[in-house]
């Protein structure tokens, strides 16, 4: 015969809560957390904490620290982490959440409008939110819809930004029944504190120099100022809104794009020694070599092909921008397009979705993959120096040590 308890467990606890310390919830909070995520680690190794089972499957492999933003708090919580593999508690880990919410109700969308494809309706099923209401993800897009436009919208109050770059990717959008292509123009910038960002974002019907000025406007309405330097490719509309907007500034051709340009009125056969006659002239010590090289190449191409040294001619000012700034800065200006791996990014979320149900839903998806971006960025080692941004800042060259070289750099030369 068991006897009935002399405390009313229910009401103690819910005394000693409400008198308890913030440090005592937090540890609460903090007890809960790590046991379930012990469980959920436990439930992908096949068997439980230094317990043997034929079942198993993996094994523990210590703890990550992670801070975790609670109303009680900031907590410190051990992550465990597997031999094989990784475990991350989504649960836990909201921010870095976004753009998986994003392309979820996106797909969610897709698939409650009845435009989805088979593809499409693999990855809804594969994502398990085939039992989503229309209510739900009304909800789940108006919560990602005020992020996004908080984001995008924010005040560009950390500049100057020194070095701007900007760029166009293409997407498709369901609009009256048909598809259509739409432009999305993003621009990053590097802060007065060295660090990138995520400027802004615009999903223009075309990429043309209404679109462009619109957005190079609305950055400067932002706060968007003490731009020295924008890489981006030749469009006219691109080149002549950064032109009108961005006073004061020199421009960057970027050189991934440049040298697509040049491909294309560069016989096949020729192109590999005009690609390593090109690439000796970024590979130079200082300014002064740089153009002395520039030189040099376009007059050996001026007997075997003039065209390409008539445009390489041409362009010389745009592609060799770069050389007015310090030494230290010239591999993040050229080395490639300053947007190279971020528009890989965008291009892997979205590549999924395929055609997006519409403008708002390509918004939210980019925006949102863009927002986790500039804060990945917040928290890395600084783009450029601080000593070396504020040289930048007067546009003048600090490496002198190579300004009269012994000998000339070697010219590749040039075969088929």
């Amino acid at each position: 015969m068991t006897a009935n308890p002399s405390i009313d467990l229910s009401g103690f606890l819910d005394e000693q809560l409400s008198q308890a310390s913030p440090d005592l919830l937090r540890q609460m909070i903090k007890t809960f957390a790590e046991a379930l995520m012990a469980a959920e680690a436990d439930a992908l190794c096949g068997a439980g904490y230094n317990q043997r089972s034929e079942e198993r499957v993996n094994h523990r492999n210590g703890y990550r620290d992670r801070r975790w933003d609670t109303r009680a708090g900031s907590i410190e919580v051990a992550i465990p982490k597997l031999r094989q593999g990784s475990y991350f508690p989504d649960w836990l880990l909201e921010r870095r959440r976004r753009a998986e919410a994003a392309l979820v109700s996106v797909v969610a969308t897709s698939y409650l409008l009845g435009v989805s494809t088979r593809r499409v309706e693999k990855l809804v099923a594969a994502l398990g939110i085939t039992g989503l209401s229309k209510s739900q993800v009304s909800a789940m897009a108006a919560d990602l819809d005020a992020q996004v436009e908080a984001f995008r919208t924010r005040p560009l109050d950390n500049g100057p930004y020194t070095f701007v770059a900007a760029d166009a990717l293409t997407m498709k959008v369901r609009e009256s029944g048909r598809v259509v292509k739409v432009a999305a123009l993003v621009a990053t910038g590097v802060n007065a504190e060295g660090y990138r960002e995520i400027l802004g974002l615009r999903l223009n019907t075309s990429e043309d120099g209404a679109g462009w000025l619109a957005f190079f406007r609305d950055l400067a309405a932002r706060g968007l100022s003490g731009v020295r330097l924008v890489t981006s490719d030749a469009h006219p509309g691109l080149v002549a809104a950064v032109g009108a907007t961005v006073t004061g500034s020199s421009w960057q051709r970027c050189r991934t794009h440049f040298a697509a340009n040049l491909m294309a009125v560069c016989p096949k056969a020729a192109w590999p020694g005009v690609k390593a006659l090109l690439h000796s002239v970024y590979d130079q010590p200082d300014a002064a070599a740089v153009h002395s090289q520039f030189d040099r190449v376009v007059a050996q191409l001026a007997d075997q092909l003039p065209a390409v040294a008539d445009y390489l001619d041409e362009a010389r000012a745009d592609i060799l921008a770069f050389t007015a700034f310090p030494k230290a800065v010239w591999r993040q200006i050229w080395s490639n397009n300053p947007n190279e791996r971020l528009n890989r990014e965008i291009r892997r979320r979205t590549d999924v979705v395929g055609i997006f149900p519409n403008r708002e839903s390509a918004v939210r998806l980019i925006g949102a993959v863009l927002a986790e971006q500039h804060d990945e960025w917040a928290e890395m080692r600084r783009y450029i120096g601080l000593e070396v941004l504020a040289k930048s800042r007067m546009s003048i060259v600090t490496d002198t040590s190579h300004d009269t070289p012994d000998k000339e750099a070697p010219t590749p030369a040039l075969s088929a």
